[in-house]
């Protein structure tokens, strides 16, 4: 038995910053986001009888990548038992390239734990709903719950595993300008950021509270099709989740000069009469969040701070090949 998926990152307009129970990956507030229609990862999963194996762009991947995989292959061991299926003892050589940056601040974990759900669960044989493998993509990384849907994601935080997932919610159209400023790994990973947050930032119940608000805020300005609003929330969410970041002991900082600089370009903009707003995941590559017609005369104005990308909505996570 074997699969590929493919899948794209998302990147949260209501950020996804900190779990209530590490275990399961419950977040501590739900979230909001657009899926990608560029940067995808495509994973492969062939069942075998030896031992579970990770190649990440061309490359075995190091123990720590390679456990995290296999805890992973255990859940939908588990599931597959569950089923009675005969996969259940079976190894997986799980194959995987990115086609954007790796683990800097662009959701590379979300496109790629969102394509091995997909591909793990059709090798296995299980036959699990968009809703079911939004949950186990989500016990992978919280925001590949995500990147199985289309276009837009609300991520309902829940309380327990059956409750957590992501399901789709209208938005009006937008485009989405990344400026990858450094496309090297980050020093600090955004699971032990979460940690480091959770247990020394004195903002961090403040964070809770603000993105249970904000988020229900941005659904409503979603159902109005209103985009100034929404983009005012992304980009105030953003300063948010840095600034209870920043606070840490000692400090977190994922934003580089460089990122400031970008944010700055673009409230100028704004002041210019071209409608941007900006956003941040952890790391330093922002993204800018536009109206369509507008993202060429954007993606000209932040040319000079980094490599450019411009982004549609696009599909969420789905299988292209399974035998």
């Amino acid at each position: 038995m074997a699969a590929v998926a493919r899948a794209h990152p998302n990147i949260a307009l209501v950020k996804y910053w900190g779990k209530a129970d590490d275990e399961l990956i419950i977040p501590v507030a739900g979230s909001m986001s657009m899926t990608l229609d560029q940067f995808a990862t495509t994973t492969s999963v062939a069942l075998t009888t030896d031992a579970d194996t990770f190649k990440l762009n061309g490359t075995l991947a190091d123990a720590k990548a390679t456990g995290r995989t296999t805890v992973f292959l255990d859940l939908v061991r588990g599931l597959a038992a569950e089923a009675g299926l005969d996969t259940a003892d079976a190894y997986a050589n799980v194959v995987s390239t990115n086609e954007g940056p790796t683990a800097a601040g662009m959701a590379s974990s979300a496109s790629g734990f969102a394509a091995l759900a997909t591909a793990a669960a059709a090798a296995y044989g299980l036959e699990l709903s968009t809703k079911d493998l939004s949950r186990l993509a989500r016990r992978g990384s919280g925001s590949a719950s995500r990147s199985l849907i289309d276009r837009f994601a609300v991520w309902h935080a829940g309380t327990s595993d059956a409750t957590s997932y992501a399901e789709t919610i209208s938005a009006p159209d937008m485009a989405m300008v990344s400026v990858t400023v450094n496309a090297t790994a980050k020093k600090v990973s955004s699971r032990d950021g979460m940690v480091a947050t959770r247990d020394t930032s004195p903002y961090y119940q403040a964070w809770i509270d603000t993105t249970e608000a904000t988020l229900d805020e941005m659904i409503a300005a979603c159902a109005a099709e209103d985009f100034t609003r929404i983009g005012e929330l992304t980009e105030t969410h953003a300063h948010r989740m840095h600034a209870v970041i920043n606070a840490t002991n000692p400090p977190i900082r994922y934003l580089a000069p460089v990122s400031w600089q970008v944010f700055d370009e673009v409230a100028a903009m704004r002041d210019d009469g071209l409608e941007a707003y900006a956003t941040a995941d952890a790391g330093p590559n922002v993204v800018i969040i536009c109206r369509p017609d507008d993202a060429a005369a954007v993606a000209a104005r932040v040319a000079p701070f980094g490599e450019i990308t411009t982004f549609a909505p696009g599909v969420g996570a789905h299988l292209v090949d399974s035998a």
